[in-house]
This record gives C-alpha cells, structure tokens and sequence, in this order.
C-alpha cells in the first residue's frame, strides 16, 4: 500500500519526466499497444498537431495524425508489432504555405516485466537542416568539380601530337600563349628524361592517368599528372589530355614524409627514424672495430618552464636547445629527439673516452647559456647519460636503456652532470625495478603503517602533536624506512598513490584517536604529515587533500603538512597559491629541516606558513658547537619574530631543551621525547602520560 511520501515521490518523479520530455530537441510521445491510443505526449508533440498534452491523451493515433498520413505509417505499426523491435524511418511534410519539412521517426516498444508489448513510444525529430544541407553540399561539389576541370587545370587537345587547342591555364603553368602552342609537337614540351614514357602512351592510345615532367618556357620542370582520353571534337578523333600541376602535392608528400622521420617542433630525427639509422651505423662500427657513445639527455625539472610559461615558451626553449646540439655536434653525428625534452646523440670516430667527455663538457656548457622566452631569459640543464658501443652493449635498445639508466643516475648528483654507464647501474636498475613491482603489490596488500613520533610543548612538557612516519614491512627484508624505497617510488610515480594512503591513513587516525578521547587533555594533537616534491606539484593537489579529509571524516584542523625548503623554492610561483588554499581547509603548514635548503628570507615572508621545524643537523651539534649555536639561535628568533612557530627536530639531551627553550623555540621532537612507534604503542604511550 503506497504512503503519503511514496505518492508524492511518484508525483515529484513524474514532474521531472515531464519537464525532461518538454525540453529536449524530439517530439515523444506514447501509444497503447492494444488500442493504439495516446498515453503520453510532450509539450512538442501535442501542440505539433494543434493539441494540448492533455487534450491529446486518449486519442487514436489516426485523429492524431490524420487519416491519410495513418494509412502512409499503418505499416511501420504492424512491422513493430510484429517484430517487437524498434523501427525508423523517414516522412516528408509539407508546412503551412508549401514548404516540406523532412522527419525522423523512431518507433520503440515498449515491454512489461514478462516482455508482454504494452505500448510504442514515438520519438520524432526534424532532421530537414541535415538533408537540406547535404543537397547543397552535392550541388556545391559538382559545381566545384566543374570548375576545376574547366578552368584550374590545363587542358590541350591534339591530333597524332600535334597541338589543335589549349586552354588558359595550360597556357599559365608553361609560360607560353596558346599561339605559341597550337600547331606544335606535345613532346617538344615534356622532360627529356620523361620522352621515353609518353611516347609508349602516345603509340599505345590508352586511357589513363600517370605523372610525368614538362618543361617550363623558363626551363624549369614542373611536375603534372597527366589523364589521357580519346574523343570526337568536331566530327574528328582526338587525344584530350588534363594536364594537373602536382608541385602542391608533391610538396606536402615530402612533408608527410619528413615529419614520418623527424620530430614536427625541433627537426630532429624522431624515434623511429634515429633508431633504424643508429642500427645502420652500428653494423658499420661492427664491421670496422669503430667506438661509438650514445648519449640520453633530459632537460631538469623542464616541466617548471611549461608551468610557469605556457608550452609556446617551452616550445621555444626545445627549439634554442635542439639548434645548440646540432651547432655543437660534427655532421656525421645523429641527433634525435624522442619526446618531451628527452634527447638522443649518437657520437661517432671517436678515438677514446677523453673524446666523449670534451663533447659533453661542450654540450654542457652550450645547453646551459639562458634562452629568451616570452622576453625573459631562462636558464635550463641537461642531465646526460653516456653509453659506449661495444663495451656497454651491441644492440639499439641495450644501449638505450643503459643510457637512459645512467641518466637518471646523473640526475639523482644533481644538475648539469653527466654519467657513464657501468654494470653496477644496471644491477641497480633491475633492483629498482623489482622493488618497484614489490612496491606497487605492497599497496595492494596493506603491507605499509605509520609510525607515530611525539611532539611535545616546550614550557609545560604536554603532549602537542605527533609526526606520520612510514614503515613498509616488507615480507622478506622486514620492516624497512622510507630511505630504503621513497627513491624508486618517486621515479616511477608510485609517490602518488602511496602519498594518497598516507593523508588517508593519518586522517582516519586523527578521527580515531578524537573518537577514543585520546587527545583529551593534551594541546591540539596535530597529526603532521610529510608531502613528496610529486605530491605538491600535482593539479588540485588542495582539492584531492579535501577528498581524503571528506573521505576519513576527519576536520583540516587535526592534520599538519610538512614540506622541505628546497621543495617550496622549486615552485616559489605557485606554492603561495597551493599552501593559500590548504590553510583555508584548516591544515598547518610547516618548512621541514629548515637551514638546509638555502631559503632566502625574502621567499621565507612570500609563503604563507604557520611553523618552522630546525633540521637536527643543527640540534645535534648543541650545545657544543658555537657555529651550530649562532645559526640556531638566529633561525628562532627570525622564525618568533615572523610569527611561526617552532620546532626542533632530534632533541636528545635535556641540555639541548634548557638552551632551546630559553631562546625561544615552542616545540620539541626526539630521542629525549620519543621514538616513533606503532599506532597502538603509540596510543599506549599516551595514556601512560
């Protein structure tokens, strides 16, 4: 028995039926199967045939649409009926003062639970644009076939090769006037090379299409297609011939094939291209006993350029960096570019390894001069990795992962360096890559947790926060630290979902631990979080940290988010944006290991902070260390002063809390307050406070 709310939610679901229906581009309507009577109509529909959607309903499909028309459609019903599956088809109408009207119907049945027909929906739609559109389109095509063939393309007439008419436009593409032309041999025009070929035509008669070479009056060679065809012309058998210029055509094909071989922005050789000529070059090496090196080099953190600029900006810089290898290089070296700022060079003669390095020391320094962009002038540096033919491979693809293997090796030194290829790498490589796969069945397997270390208040000693700390426990090496996978995870971007788990996994155990009570009595018990260099470069890195606090039930307010210096002043553009619109979900940002990255104190104002946490480089040394002191002390007081707060990473001694403490620092983390432990020691650890 239906309730009050079910029938309003059927009169609120039939509302919006009706207001859908009365809105899209189709006439729609319902008819009963048995009696063919209107059940439904919409807006459309009904006033298509004088009717209101509620005068409509109840009437026969002929009063609908008239007796005629009934009879012309009965048997689009009975093809429905019968087959039970949609049908279409088409009707022209004429409107009101004679002008036709072309229609779309499509009739769909309609079944019960028990596939019984209850009905035929009819959805009608005016497609009389689209054919009127189509008509015009066929005429403009045949009035633009004409054309060419009348007056684009030469046309001449002759007789056993002798000329009798020609027309404009051969006369413009052979310079010469259709005086000069009439009464003289076709072949006194055509292409010395090419006489051979259209005398077999002309002795053969046949009627086809091919290309050849005319000469110009100038004496330069225009290339033609040539169609060939017999005729009468005034009562006499004649030779016609279209005489098409393909020099366009002929171009574009030299494009086409240029761009199948070399990349559309630099020029350079793509992939495909390098890879089949390096292949050449290497079978010669074999068979001269010649060294070869294969150098990989990416532009670092090139993606800045894109970001900040726009990719015209970056195109240019690809550009300015492509033209400064090839200036760089002898001819008889390949340059290619495989995609995105990746590049490839393949050095040849080459009498030892101090070669190669006077090369990339060149590379180095010609890649590394500013390009204009958007008139200003960016700095860019490679990173290259260096394979040499034969002793670090025999085949192309060896010696492209060995490249790009010690690429990335060159990379991970730092910027503008380069990196020979030895074995080690690759066994490293392999490694990365089995722990990458381990990496990935870690996640799904939920073998990863976070370890909790305690923050405590500097005056009072009370328990103020907590920092995330992951662990991995590996099912064969056991529990392992991040310094042991984080590396890998960042170069094959499993960063980013790993960091996801961690945000979730934190969130949802601020959320636990204020369910328990937990942090009754303490200060806010932030829980704080490192962030990845890949994490906060993300687009919507703030929108995705909202879903995961959605997703945890949990408030911005419980979380505390930790980036380094050096990640900050990367992206010094957009991280004020970023950290703008994480503090107005309520998280704190905090600069991790701060004294390490070189922040300049102008950058240290343009962010918008809430904490400072001293790196234990600095705390260790305490107090001992006068030099440690002095930039201690200065770091405190510049942080107190722009009104962060601060912290102190791996306090050990009670001697380092007094000092501290005294100048100012709010809060400690270390061995003297805790070590990280397990959520549940964790936990434990609190309530025996």
């Amino acid at each position: 028995m239906s309730t009050d709310s079910d029938l309003e939610r059927q009169a609120l679901d039939a509302a919006r039926f009706r207001m859908l229906a009365d809105h899209v581009p189709a006439w729609i309507a319902l008819y009963d199967a048995a009696d063919h009577r209107c059940l439904f109509a919409n807006r459309g529909y009904a006033e298509a045939f004088q009717l209101t959607q509620d005068s409509i309903v109840g009437k026969h499909f002929s009063e609908v649409v008239g007796a005629e028309a009934y009879a012309q459609v009965r048997v689009y019903v009975d093809e429905l009926v019968r087959s039970h599956k949609p049908v279409v088809y088409e009707r022209e109408l004429q409107r009101p003062g004679g002008t036709p009207v072309c229609l779309e119907i499509h009739l769909i049945p309609q079944f019960d639970d028990r596939g019984t027909l209850l009905g035929s929906w009819v959805l009608v739609y005016d497609i009389t644009r689209h054919r009127v559109a189509e008509r015009r389109l066929r005429e403009s095509e045949a009035r633009l076939d004409k054309f060419m063939q009348a007056t684009v393309e030469g046309i001449l007439f002759h007789r056993d090769g002798i000329m009798t008419d020609v027309n404009q436009p051969l006369c413009a593409l052979t310079g010469w006037s259709a005086a000069e032309l009439i009464g003289q041999h076709v072949l006194a025009y055509v292409a010395d090379d090419e006489l051979p070929k259209v005398r077999e035509v002309m002795r053969s008669g046949q009627e086809l299409r091919y290309e050849t070479a005319i000469r110009h009056r100038d004496g330069s060679r225009v290339p033609v297609e040539l169609i060939m065809r017999t005729m009468e012309r005034d009562g006499e058998k004649l030779r016609m011939a279209v005489v098409r210029d393909i020099r366009d055509r002929l171009a574009s094909e030299a494009r086409i094939q240029h761009l199948a071989h070399h990349d559309g922005l630099t020029g350079l050789l793509n992939r495909g291209a390098f890879m089949e000529r390096m292949g050449l070059m290497l079978r010669r090496a074999e068979r001269s006993g010649e060294m070869l090196a294969l150098l990989f080099i990416d532009l670092d953190n090139f993606k800045r350029v894109n970001d900040s600029l726009g990719h015209l900006e970056g195109d240019q810089v690809l550009t300015a960096v492509s033209e400064r290898l090839v200036g760089a290089l002898r001819a008889g070296d390949l340059v290619g570019r495989f995609g995105g700022d990746e590049f490839v060079v393949l050095l040849s003669e080459l009498g030892s390894r101090d070669d190669i390095k006077v090369v990339l020391d060149a590379l180095l320094s010609v890649v590394e001069v500013p390009v204009r962009a958007d008139g200003r002038a960016l700095s860019v540096t490679p990173s290259i990795g260096v394979a040499v033919y034969p002793d670090d491979g025999l085949q192309e693809d060896e010696l492209i992962q060995h490249a790009d293997t010690a690429m990335y090796r060159a990379k991970s030194r730092g910027r503008a360096t380069y990196q020979f290829f030895e074995p080690a790498l690759a066994e490293t490589a392999y490694a990365d890559l089995v722990l990458e796969a381990e990496l990935a069945q870690g996640l799904t397997r939920n073998e990863f947790e976070l370890f909790f270390q305690p923050q405590v208040d500097a005056a009072t000693g009370r328990l103020s926060g907590a920092e995330a700390l992951l662990r991995w426990r590996h099912p064969q090496r056991g529990l392992l630290s991040p310094d042991a996978f984080i590396f890998v995870a960042e170069r094959h971007r499993l960063m980013l979902p790993l960091g996801e788990w961690v945000l979730r996994e934190a969130a949802v155990t601020a959320r636990r631990w204020r369910e328990q009570q937990l942090t009754q009595g303490h200060g806010p018990m932030r829980i704080a979080v490192n962030l990845s260099r890949m994490q906060f470069n993300l687009d919507g890195f703030a929108d995705t940290v909202m879903r995961l606090l959605q997703e945890a039930g949990a408030q911005g307010e419980w979380l505390e988010l930790e980036l380094t210096e050096r990640l900050l002043i990367d992206d010094i553009e957009h991280a004020p944006a970023t950290l703008s619109a994480l503090r107005a979900q309520g998280l704190t940002v905090s600069v991790d290991d701060f004294g390490t990255g070189y922040t300049s104190l102008a950058h240290l104002t343009e962010l918008p902070l809430d904490k400072l946490k001293i790196d234990q480089s600095f705390v260790g040394r305490l107090p001992d260390d006068a030099g440690a002191q002095a930039i201690t002390r200065a770091i405190v007081q510049m942080a107190v002063g722009l009104g962060l707060t601060v912290t102190a990473e791996g306090v050990r001694t009670a001697a380092q809390w007094q000092l501290l403490a005294g100048w100012g620092c709010q809060q400690f983390q270390g061995e003297l307050v805790g070590a990280p432990m397990p959520a549940a020691e964790f936990e434990a650890w609190v309530k025996a406070r």
